[in-house]
């Protein structure tokens, strides 16, 4: 039967060393005496004590916590960037503590000031981009250590995200070689992503001789990129027709709606002679070689922009700045699937 102890001192006493020695074992194991080392954790088998870490973080001027802040963790996006994160910081022996602005401006200036609130050693943040309260992300730079992942605002923090230059130019490469020439569709500038992938297809077709063709409403502020995708396909296909044979979606997301609005008129996506329309995009999105057919798409790299942002974090929480990048942009890679 397993021995009950409600606080640290009685568990201490039951130990038979000092609440200091406790504290420091919960701390770092390795850092008290093997022989001491050995009562606690026989004693910790055979009691339900739980060390209460949350208030003992509360305690110390820096924790072991780091802030993860995302526009929504119901998109896998966000879910694999956050899942591969944690697992990381794990690693290095940090606790993460997770918070979604949910696309709100007022929620993720909320979600900022609690994460400053809980004394975390630092951040990491991918924020609304246009929306954002800068002020209070700024108050929160200069009061902690932190790194922008995916999407950043101008300034001097650090940031981990895509190489939008590389990437859009190098999936309308491919669809110029291999078929039409793609239509550009695009989604509201939530974030710097969404021009900077406009500015790279533009150019890319520009320098292949094609004239660019961009079409897509983006005016109205909105993360529902499946809904916006398939509403506005129904709506042109209704009014003649899409613009082209070869749709570029400015993501996955987007592009799920693309499909699915031209299943539903009957027109078979695809790249084989039979098939009325391309469809390729940009993300991989966990649920992209699900879709039917597979979406062919540009492939962000999740492990190395988690394990990047990590590092990076950790460098500045020990002061290491020589060693961090202000911008770190990395490649993404082609994947073909059967959709163009």
């Amino acid at each position: 039967m397993s021995m009950t102890h409600k606080t640290m001192e009685d568990f201490a006493r039951s130990c038979g060393v000092s609440r200091p020695t406790l504290s420091k074992f919960f701390d770092d194991p390795t850092s008290v005496k093997p022989a001491t080392r050995k009562r606690i954790e026989e004693a910790l088998r055979s009691s339900d004590y739980q060390p209460n870490l949350f208030a003992r973080n509360l305690n110390r001027k820096r924790t072991r916590s780091i802030g993860i802040m995302v526009p929504t963790v119901a998109d896998p996006f966000y879910s694999e960037m956050v899942s591969r994160i944690e697992l990381r910081l794990r690693d290095e022996g940090y606790w993460p503590i997770v918070i979604s602005s949910h696309g709100s401006r007022d929620l993720e200036v909320e979600a900022t000031r609690t994460i400053l609130s809980l004394k975390v050693s630092g951040a990491l943040i991918a924020p609304l981009g246009l929306r954002s309260d800068r002020l209070t992300l700024e108050k929160l730079t200069q009061a902690i250590p932190v790194v922008y992942f995916d999407t950043y605002l101008e300034g001097e923090t650090p940031f981990v995200g895509n190489n939008n230059a590389q990437s859009v130019s190098t999936i309308v490469d491919y669809l110029c070689r291999s078929g039409d020439a793609p239509v550009y569709f695009d989604i509201p500038h939530v974030n710097h992503n969404s021009p900077e992938r406009l500015s790279s297809y533009v150019g890319a077709m520009q320098r292949l001789g094609y004239e660019p063709v961009v079409i897509g409403n983006t005016d109205d502020y909105t993360w529902d990129f499946e809904r916006i995708g398939y509403e506005q396909t129904e709506k042109m296909l209704d009014n003649g027709g899409l613009p082209g044979k070869t749709i570029l979606c400015n993501n996955d997301r987007l592009a799920f709606g693309v499909m699915a609005a031209a299943y539903a008129r009957g027109l078979k996506v695809g790249r084989k002679g039979d098939c009325d329309l391309r469809v390729a995009a940009h993300d991989d999105h966990p649920l992209s070689r699900y879709t039917c057919p597979g979406l062919t798409t540009m492939a962000q790299d999740f492990a190395a922009m988690a394990g990047r942002s990590v590092e990076t974090l950790l460098a500045l929480m020990d002061e290491d700045e020589a060693t961090v990048t202000a911008k770190v942009n990395l490649d993404a890679t082609l994947v073909m699937r059967q959709s163009a």
